[in-house]
């Protein structure tokens, strides 16, 4: 933990001795343990006050066996060929041909009328508006406390397309979508184990998401897992619109800006953290799924690494590595070799950058502050724009603003190049909250590196380094494991290793399971069994 996450939590130490902490009831909260009064008029008068007698309500009442009862539903969140065919149907065609009437209705009700699969009871008035809120049905039935849900879930979603921000050469095709269901049953057709864990919650008091904890249990550390769990339950907060949400509560250091918690939009992906012990968060309404715990070298893997052949991966990920160090120090480097190291430049190349500075009035490091704020400024007008006018924009924008710029004498061709390179480096980091933390921390840099040239550089490079040691998410260090070094664990890091000599797991995650591979199954070849 770095240093301002030890004050947030010496703050947040004070704020609980001075403070006692408010609980916002919840609208629902006077009817936690209320039940209906079992007359159906009376009932179905007490949800419509509730509820405010929306449009999208739907109530209707028939008779079952001579027994007044109501079915209760929101419009557009049922799939109406279930409401019709498997409940309505049956309790009000075939309950009139049947000859005799039962001795207990809403037994009957529950055991032998409804054709859907998932029948339950509902005993409180909040538990059963949630449950319809959420999309199932609610059947009232005259001279009953209880009820009982239905569900009959069924609203418009975006069918599994291709993820936007992840794209591979090679491997899968399909991302997660904003509908929770869709998204576990995607993972659940990569792993067919009887193992594996989805622990299902409710956070937001108005909202009410569904959030769906999954793990393997006999590859996860239960501690791990606990934690996790213990993170998510102490959430209180009036609603969650998308998974960054969660993740800003259960980071480990709130005030870090480097990514200590990993979202993907990828089902494979996601199976592939599991696999290794990790937990995987997804919530409701958002195609983005959270991993913990993260690892910093995990940020330079991208997907189809382990989908190629190794020595392609590990001459990719070198290319990675190598930008996202250019993105961050280049522009510094520049600077403080311009300002204050000119005598490292060989004397040809000096010559030709002051040359190409002799009419810029500006000093290096507010050249490459204009320089960087433009570039930043067109790429998120490029993000922001409609897709087609986004990349031509920002494109063209680059190079106009650009070439305008050295013709007018405010920056050097030298520094044009510097920018350009930076920018193409920043987009060669595969993970998009990895890459902006480069981008911060390179202002940052460029500022120590103008006071105290390459003395400012160096201090900057050794405070990123204490900092992200001092880093953990979910107990693990944010640099395992290089830091602390684990030569078993290297063979998955910089470079991969085959997947026959990726033996075990890596063990900074404790797994339950190390064994990953089974070990001898180098190819024929590779043994020296050269058969023709």
């Amino acid at each position: 933990m770095g240093f301002w996450g030890k004050l947030a939590r010496i703050k947040k130490g004070r704020d609980k001795k001075s403070s006692v902490k408010e609980e916002k009831p919840s609208r629902l909260s006077p009817y936690k343990d209320k039940n209906f009064s079992g007359r159906v008029a009376e009932d179905v008068r007490e949800i419509k006050k509730i509820l405010g007698n929306p449009s999208d309500l739907v109530i209707r009442e028939f008779s079952y066996y001579g027994v007044p009862a109501a079915a209760v539903l929101i419009d557009g969140m049922v799939d109406k060929m279930v409401v019709i065919e498997g409940i309505l149907k049956p309790l009000m065609l075939e309950a009139k041909i049947a000859e005799d009437k039962p001795e207990n209705p809403f037994k009957s009700l529950k055991e032998e009328m409804v054709a859907v699969a998932e029948v339950k009871e509902a005993n409180t008035i909040e538990e059963f508006l949630l449950a319809v809120l959420s999309g199932e049905v609610g059947l009232l039935l005259e001279g009953n406390h209880s009820t009982l849900l239905v569900s009959a879930k069924g609203w418009p979603t975006r069918s599994v397309t291709e993820p936007m921000n992840e794209v591979v050469v090679r491997g899968p095709q399909e991302g997660f979508t904003e509908t929770l269901r869709v998204n576990t049953a995607l993972i659940r057709r990569r792993v067919r184990s009887p193992y594996l864990r989805m622990e299902p919650l409710k956070i937001g008091r108005i909202s009410q998401t569904d959030v769906v904890i999954a793990y393997l249990e006999d590859i996860a550390n239960p501690k791990i897992v606990e934690e996790v769990r213990r993170r998510l339950s102490r959430i209180d907060i009036d609603a969650v619109l998308e998974s960054g949400y969660l993740e800003e509560f259960i980071e480990d250091d709130p005030f870090n800006i480097f990514p200590q918690v990993k979202h993907t939009e990828r089902p494979d992906k996601a199976v592939a953290d599991m696999l290794e012990g990790k937990v995987v968060i997804l919530a409701d309404g958002t195609p983005n799924v959270l991993v913990v715990p993260a690892t910093m070298p995990e940020f330079f893997q991208a997907t189809e690494d382990y989908y190629e052949k190794y020595f392609i991966s590990n001459f990719l990920r070198i290319i990675r590595v190598l930008s996202f160090f250019i993105a961050m120090f280049l522009p510094s480097l520049y600077i403080a070799i311009i300002t204050f190291h000119q005598e490292m430049i060989p004397t040809e190349l000096l010559i030709n950058i002051w040359a190409s500075r002799s009419g810029v009035p500006f000093p290096a490091f507010v050249e490459a502050l204009i320089m960087e704020i433009s570039f930043e400024a067109l790429r998120e007008a490029g993000v922001r724009l409609p897709r087609p006018v986004g990349q031509a924009v920002s494109i063209v924008g680059a190079l106009i603003i650009g070439q305008a710029a050295v013709e007018a004498g405010i920056v050097s061709t030298s520094m044009v190049i510097v920018v350009a390179l930076t920018g193409i480096a920043s987009f060669a980091i595969p993970a998009f909250n990895l890459a902006v933390a480069a981008r911060i921390y390179r202002f940052i840099i460029m500022i120590l590196a103008a006071t105290f040239g390459m003395f400012g550089l160096m201090m900057g490079f050794i405070f990123l380094i204490i900092m992200l040691c001092n880093t953990r998410s979910f107990g693990v260090p944010y640099l395992a494991p290089l830091a602390p070094m684990r030569i078993s664990d290297q063979k998955d890091v910089v470079v991969r290793l085959p997947w026959w000599l990726m033996v075990k797991r890596p063990r900074h995650y404790r797994p339950r399971d190390e064994q990953r591979v089974k070990k001898g199954l180098m190819p024929d070849f590779a043994k020296g069994d050269k058969r023709g």
